[in-house]
């Protein structure tokens, strides 16, 4: 794990010393301490230098494409591990960022076609998949989380890549003259003439769902599509598709075999990701799917080594400390326990929103930027349980997606929010597909409303609708996709950023290329289910769960990893930073009615749940604009 960053001139500009990429490596330095690289590259000569990354230096050419990397060593921690990486004939260079799980599988054939390698990195097989296959079979090879950059001077080719699902983070920004590509995109402040700008195109989504996929709220800046890979040449940007969802879920596993193939597959998966030659823990919240990966993790080592962190709270609704003790107690742990407190909560959080580089889109974000500051103390790579939910149907929302839509609980709550909008919300609750969209909202149209009187539900719906669309299967799968494209890439950014702002990697077992292809070859019926008569979500993998834990731990109520966010917004240290800070930021921005976000803050004791999460999403939000706007 590791993060780089570089920029291509596209006119007639050339680069002639190391203080720019070196500044931009400095910014995002927490995500790789242990050793930089640099490399200039003239692309019209066909040449490439070597410069120092440790002190001001100048080139001995003018180059036009610069590449900057920090490396955090988990594989090979001797200097064969350094990047950039470049390759024995000197015509290809290479920054990767992440993990290839599959990758020594390919060494022996390598071998044996004539490579030889000086490493026992992944990065270095990486290189030669690539001088042996091209890039178009080499990307489809990899079993992994990654973002790469590789330029061939043969070719005089740039290609940026990033993994099937986005677990790592390939910024792209594109002006006039000039490309640049980030792990993180604080790293282009340091670019010269370079100033972040807001692109507000997409705040009626953004209001709704806490998040625009892969775009983001700056003019000019997107996160490479996941499953894709760019090749940029002659200044021309041409993106190529190697991964496609919709390959997925078209071999239904029989009902007797799902069972054992979906726990072999998850075995088979945390054993892959164990690989590590630095100390490795996991993240462990008590629920299912943490539960389930600590214990093949605790399997795979000598019993009571594997470490666990976790997050708890004094509030015991929120607490899942009881079933961490249960995990722990039953494997051997060495369990590490943190609690979290409102004032700890608000003092790091404009330091997380730095991290996060976006308005933060979950409360719980804080617990993770938390217990990665911990586990620094114990471990370098931590696994967790990203991924289980959207892809064997965990959350309730798939539940209610079987079920007949109207005169239920749901539909009189959701009615009586909307109730001064009921024309919208009819509107879209009477569609199927717009129906299974606002599942995944978190906020309304009401409160969307009171924050933006001119909030439009079309705008907000538009990109969404037409991915769901194009998904294929029956609605359990459609469902099941859409997720993993659009809810799912925003918790990955977020175990991304607040992990490596502590210098830990974090990996995520259920997105493994062949898990991934089990789960959705799993028909519906085998995850949505009756269970001593109640419907249930993720049955299959609470089935596996049970079998270990027993059947009150695996089916009990799905608490997720909630935040006391009335208690923490009641407290001083809140309400002196919203009276201070935040009001008259938003008030100042006029981009928002501070009136509705000011009455909602007096009456926090009595503030509704989306009310509750409205103010959250706007103190976010300011922060966010104080830091990159302002």
């Amino acid at each position: 794990m590791c993060g780089f960053t570089g920029y291509h001139y596209l006119d007639s500009r050339r680069e002639t010393g190391n203080q720019g990429i070196c500044a931009m490596l400095a910014i995002q330095k927490h995500r790789g301490p242990d050793d930089s690289g640099v490399v200039g590259i003239n692309t019209q000569n066909k040449s490439y230098e070597v410069i120092n990354f440790d002190k001001p230096a100048a080139f001995q050419n003018e180059n036009d494409l610069i590449l900057g990397f920090n490396r955090l060593s988990i594989l090979d921690l001797s200097p064969m591990g350094h990047q950039p990486m470049i390759s024995p004939d000197e015509k290809v260079i290479l920054i990767m960022n992440g993990e290839i799980y599959n990758a020594f599988d390919f060494k022996a054939e390598l071998e044996q076609k004539g490579h030889t390698f000086k490493s026992t990195s992944d990065t270095e097989i990486v290189l030669h998949l690539y001088l042996e296959y091209g890039m178009e079979k080499m990307i489809r090879l990899l079993n992994g989380m990654f973002a790469l950059a590789i330029y061939d001077l043969n070719l005089d080719t740039l290609f940026l890549a990033r993994d099937r699902f986005g677990i790592k983070p390939l910024y792209l920004l594109k002006e006039k003259g000039r490309i640049a590509f980030a792990s993180e995109m604080k790293s282009f402040k340091a670019l010269p003439d370079f100033k972040f700008e807001a692109d507000f195109t997409n705040l009626d989504e953004f209001l709704l769902f806490r998040n625009v996929v892969n775009n983001t709220l700056f003019k000019n800046i997107s996160n490479c599509i996941p499953g894709t890979y760019l090749t940029i040449k002659n200044g021309a940007i041409d993106t190529h598709v190697f991964y496609d969802i919709n390959q997925e879920g078209n071999q239904t596993i029989t009902n007797k075999d799902a069972k054992d193939t979906l726990e072999k597959a998850l075995q088979k998966s945390v054993a892959s990701q164990m690989i590590s030659d630095v100390k490795l823990g996991c993240q462990l919240s008590g629920g299912v799917d943490s539960s389930l990966v600590s214990y093949y993790a605790a399997k795979a080592l000598e019993n009571g080594n594997l470490e666990t962190i976790s997050i708890t709270f004094k509030d015991p609704r929120f607490s899942e400390e009881k079933y961490i003790d249960i995990v722990a107690d039953q494997l051997s742990l060495q369990s590490h326990k943190y609690e979290m407190e409102a004032d700890y909560y608000f003092n790091v959080l404009e330091k997380a929103i730095w991290h996060f580089e976006q308005p933060l889109n979950h409360p719980n974000t804080i617990g993770i930027y938390l217990l990665s500051q911990e586990a620094k103390k114990h471990v370098t790579v931590l696994l967790s349980g990203e991924g289980a939910d959207e892809s064997l149907a965990g959350y309730s929302r798939f539940i209610r997606a079987k079920q007949f839509p109207y005169f239920k609980k749901m539909f009189w709550s959701a009615l009586k929010k909307n109730f001064k909008n009921v024309g919208a919300f009819l509107s879209y609750y009477s569609d199927a597909n717009q129906r299974m969209i606002m599942e995944t909202a978190f906020g309304s149209i009401a409160t969307a409303q009171a924050l933006k009187p001119n909030f439009k539900l079309n705008n907000a719906l538009k990109d969404r609708i037409q991915t769901l669309k194009s998904m294929k299967g029956d609605t359990n799968l459609k469902q099941r996709k859409y997720e993993l494209l659009t809810y799912l890439p925003d918790l990955l950014m977020r175990q991304d950023k607040m992990s490596m702002a502590h210098s830990i990697e974090n990996r995520v077992p259920f997105l493994d290329n062949e898990m991934v292809t089990t789960s959705l070859n799993i028909p519906d019926e085998l995850l949505i289910a009756k269970h001593k008569n109640k419907d249930e979500a993720k049955v299959l993998l609470k089935d596996i769960c049970a079998e270990k834990f027993g059947e009150s731990f695996s089916y009990r109520e799905k608490m997720g990893f909630g935040i006391p966010l009335r208690s923490f917004m009641s407290s001083e240290v809140f309400q002196n930073k919203w009276n201070n800070q935040i009001q008259p930021g938003i008030q100042k921005r006029a981009l928002f009615e501070a009136k509705a976000l000011s009455n909602w803050v007096n009456n926090i004791a009595t503030a509704t749940p989306d009310e509750l999460d409205a103010i959250w999403l706007m103190v976010g939000f300011e922060l966010w604009a104080q830091q990159y706007l302002d």
